[in-house]
């Protein structure tokens, strides 16, 4: 196992997808990068729209299989940025470059090991996909039901290389608080602002009881509001979002029935699919992990362990505080240390 040019060939890739734009829903040149980088090491990839994964050499369709798997996509740059966000740059130990971090370096670094252990790991499956920072129903969604059954997934968004071994679900929930329209100068109408000011107090103030000792409580936020159409009239119409980040206590749609019963707004899910997960810390893969003296978390944000109808976690190089912020990087030393850690668990 020759570790350093492992590394060398992740950073390479690396720099070429982040080279590339692969903004979520428009990732084809991206997963082109992908397919064709597979085929050149003798693999036989196959593909799903903007999907690319591989199955290891002597691939046994009789028992269940290992799934490494890190998305493709990335955010739109926000401003800020000081170094170009598409074309990378290296500093030190530091690459710069938009996805360098979220989730460029897990995924090539499992990349890398899926190669390295395919020959003698009979049940293998590396999936880079697509659409991952949308929750789009075109990335592994897609995915899953062509592939063979998955036993364990390792996600390789950024941890710091530590098991995430929960994290919170998503809803967002459109609201739509009703009232009455009239002149803004005479004492008539109801006002719908005050109608869903009212509801976001309740939401702001809500306290739901069971708390996970990993995730903590349920987290309600409203982040957006519109209404109104000019200045002299009453509006009849305030629309607010609402984002909830729910913990393994409850599912989507117990939050949702809860919301329904104590809110007067008319609400609406946008989906009730996204909800939190976890793994048991007695999992074999947990316990290895811990043996090695890391240190399973829970984590607030979500991936497309969401979606995943079997025993997950997240383990990758970089950290999430670096995600979807200006001058996103990896660290060399983090990819490659990520590289050795995979493979010393895996083989």
């Amino acid at each position: 196992m020759d570790i350093i040019q492992s590394t060398n060939e992740a950073v390479s890739l690396l720099k070429q997808l982040i080279a590339t734009p692969s903004v979520s829903r428009d990732e084809k040149a991206a997963a082109d990068i992908v397919e064709n980088y597979l085929q050149s090491q003798g693999c036989t990839p196959e593909r799903q729209g903007n999907n690319v994964w591989a199955k290891s050499t002597h691939f046994n369709t009789e028992s269940p299989a290992i799934l490494l798997n890190a998305h493709i996509d990335t955010v739109k740059p926000v401003s800020g940025w000081t170094h170009d966000p598409f074309t990378p740059s290296l500093e030190g130990d530091k690459l710069y470059g938009l996805g360098a971090n979220d989730c460029g370096g897990g995924l090539m670094a499992l990349l890398q090991v899926f190669l390295l252990l395919r020959d003698h790991h009979p049940n293998l499956i590396y999936l880079a996909s697509c659409e991952e920072e949308v929750s789009g129903r075109e990335g592994i969604e897609s995915v899953l039901p062509l592939l063979p059954p998955i036993d364990f997934a390792i996600v390789g968004e950024p941890t710091g290389m530590q098991p995430a071994i929960a994290e919170k679900g998503l809803m967002v929930v459109d609201a739509v608080a009703k009232g009455v329209s009239g002149h803004a100068a005479r004492d008539e109408g109801l006002n719908a602002i005050y109608e869903a000011i009212e509801d976001i107090r309740r939401i702001q103030q809500s306290h739901l009881n069971r708390q996970s000792d990993l995730l903590g409580p349920v987290k309600m936020t409203v982040t957006m509001i519109s209404a109104g159409t000019q200045h002299n009239v009453i509006p009849d119409e305030c629309r607010f979002t609402i984002d909830i980040r729910s913990n393994e206590c409850y599912t989507n749609e117990e939050i949702f029935a809860m919301l329904q019963q104590h809110l007067k707004s008319e609400l609406t899910a946008r989906s009730f699919r996204l909800n939190s997960s976890s793994i048991s810390p007695s999992h074999p893969f947990v316990k290895k992990c811990v043996a090695r003296g890391m240190v399973p978390f829970g984590s607030p944000t979500l991936s497309d362990q969401a979606l995943m109808p079997f025993p997950s976690l997240k383990l990758g190089p970089g950290e999430s505080r670096r995600s979807h912020t200006a001058d996103e990087y990896i660290c060399i030393s983090e990819i490659e240390d990520a590289i050795r850690t995979y493979y010393e668990l895996l083989e």
